[in-house]
């Protein structure tokens, strides 16, 4: 904890000033709470210490060093994670360590995108939504005029897709929330990671759904009124549905699979 201090003042720093990643601050709370669901995954194991986690946490040190020196500060933030892992495997040795590899791995989506991969996640992104919303505000029977992430509804209305509608704010919340998800249900591993994948389809409809009702409202309302909407009312309306989603799909499969499958 002392020596990356630093490392964690800057992961919460980030967590409270950027929206995209505020999800961040409750990973560590998820791991706990899933240590704890899950616990009979320890029944029976061997515990002891096993001086093989010395190399992971030797290598995070050795990938922080990179990090600091070439000024790499999500090298530093990944570092962290593997120091955790390390630890986990010399305190309680290796038959711990497997069982809860994959809890484990959640604490990898506590740390933002490097600069580089969110800029070539959230353009994409930002361009899908405008692109989507426009298609299906004609489908609805609006007039649609495209300039940029700037769209002219009916000749007379602007709403810009900014950048912070792209959806990764959206993206990385749901991303958790299904990683959780799958963590706690009972099905196997392929359902598990069918569940986490959709994850991201999800959350691109979700944030196109949000874009559409917000610029229908403003047209039929006032520019207050859809802000309003879009930046509180939907913001938390969106997560149940997705939630909603993710069970509907735990339904879908459970009717689809044989019914001879174990669960995992």
């Amino acid at each position: 904890a002392w020596v990356y201090a630093p490392v964690i003042t800057g992961l919460v720093k980030n967590w409270q000033n950027d929206p995209n990643y505020s999800v961040g601050q409750l990973v560590p709370l998820a791991v706990l709470y899933l240590l704890w669901q899950r616990r009979d995954l320890l029944k029976g194991a061997r515990i002891g210490p096993c001086w093989w986690g010395l190399v992971p946490i030797a290598l995070a040190a050795l990938i922080r060093l990179a990090g600091l020196l070439f000024l790499y500060e999500s090298v530093e933030r990944y570092a962290l994670v593997l120091s955790i892992v390390g630890l986990v495997l010399l305190l309680f040795g290796f038959d711990v360590f497997w069982r809860l590899r994959w809890i484990l791995l959640l604490l990898v989506l506590m740390v933002p995108l490097p600069g580089r991969i969110h800029n070539m996640v959230s353009g994409p992104l930002q361009g899908w939504a405008t692109a989507s919303t426009v298609f299906v505000l004609e489908l609805v029977g609006f007039t649609v005029a495209r300039e940029g992430h700037v769209l002219v509804l009916n000749d007379n209305v602007h709403v810009a897709v900014a950048e912070a509608c792209s959806g990764l704010r959206m993206l990385t919340a749901f991303v958790v929330v299904a990683y959780v998800f799958a963590a706690l249900v009972r099905r196997s591993v392929w359902q598990r990671v069918v569940l986490f994948a959709s994850s991201i389809p999800v959350a691109i409809v979700a944030n196109m759904l949000r874009l559409v009702v917000t610029a229908c409202l403003f047209v039929y309302s006032s520019s207050k009124v859809a802000e309003t909407f879009f930046h509180d009312f939907a913001g938390i309306t969106m997560m149940p549905i997705a939630i909603a989603l993710l069970l509907g799909e735990l339904w879908l499969l459970r009717v689809l699979i044989l019914p001879n499958e174990k669960a995992a």
